[in-house]
């Protein structure tokens, strides 16, 4: 009777949770989409918000006890995050997740990256030899992106596989549709000349088949200059392009100074989730991208 009871404890107390997949993202597209593949399974952490530029981060103490305790850490990668996460990752000390390993994923690995130049002279300001590490901005590359996230946290987290496998497949059925819907509502853009203030929107410009002319910053990563939006303005003026794009993170005075003097209409585009209030998640991000767009251009 004394070996039954001890048995009969273990069996009425509750059971004990389940450890959940730690995942570090350094941008919030990339910890949004874990939890549409992994739901209740996974615990997210974003290292940036939509409100920062994710190129200047510090390595921050909790930063680095995030990293620390990871299974996954996920990146644009692209060297977009050259200038901290090496430290971050050398801090935290974390083998897992260390490039290489099955614990790190580098999204931009997963897709065609544009504008690869091999060009590593840092005197030409903010370059990417490796290629432009804005990828999120075609919705296309979230669906390679998923499909890689979704089978690497299957390899970590073996138990939750089959979460992972329809949560993935879940995601994928109404992300094909909404892309769908944005591309019949996007037809009308194409053709659409755009000055950006940094070369942020490559991506989204060549799957809407949209025409970068200019941009505000002479220098990628340097603020725009006097010189060179006077440049601007002698090159451009009503009916030369049709519309000024900025990040949330980035200064809007350069875009309206501009706007004002040569009467193209200056907007603000979330290149993240929650980069404004509309774009709460991955799909409102897209919906909220080619509703101000074409507002901006007039075709909605």
């Amino acid at each position: 009777m004394k070996r039954i009871i001890p048995t009969l404890l273990l069996l009425s107390l509750p059971l004990v949770a389940q450890a959940k997949l730690e995942i570090f993202a350094c941008e919030p597209e990339w910890a949004v989409l874990a939890v549409e593949i992994g739901g209740a399974a996974v615990n997210t952490y974003s290292a940036t918000t939509a409100l920062q530029d994710p190129h200047y981060i510090q390595a921050r103490p909790s930063l680095i006890a995030r990293v620390r305790k990871a299974d996954l850490v996920i990146c644009s990668g692209a060297q977009l995050e050259i200038g901290w996460l090496p430290a971050l990752l050398q801090k935290a000390n974390n083998r897992k997740v260390l490039p290489g390993s099955d614990g790190y994923l580098e999204a931009s690995a997963h897709v065609v990256r544009l504008d690869a130049t091999g060009n590593v002279d840092r005197s030409k300001g903010d370059i990417h030899p490796q290629g432009n590490p804005h990828i999120q901005a075609n919705p296309h590359n979230v669906t390679a992106i998923a499909s890689a996230l979704g089978r690497r946290m299957a390899v970590l987290d073996p138990e939750n596989a089959s979460t992972y496998e329809s949560g993935l497949a879940d995601f994928k059925d109404r992300w094909n549709k909404a892309i769908v819907v944005w591309e019949q509502r996007a037809a009308v853009l194409r053709g659409t000349r755009v000055i950006t203030h940094h070369k942020s929107w490559v991506y989204l410009e060549s799957w809407l088949g949209m025409t970068e002319v200019a941009n505000l910053e002479a220098i990628p990563g340097l603020p725009p200059t006097a010189t060179h939006l006077s440049r601007l303005t002698s090159r451009f003026g009503a009916g030369d392009a049709d519309v000024i794009i900025y990040s949330p993170y980035q200064d809007s005075k350069a875009a309206e100074w501009l706007s004002e003097r040569t009467d193209i209409t200056a907007i603000v585009l979330p290149l993240s989730v929650g980069g404004t209030p509309e774009a709460t998640n991955l799909f409102s991000l897209f919906d909220d991208i080619i509703t101000r767009l074409l507002g901006a251009t007039s075709n909605e």
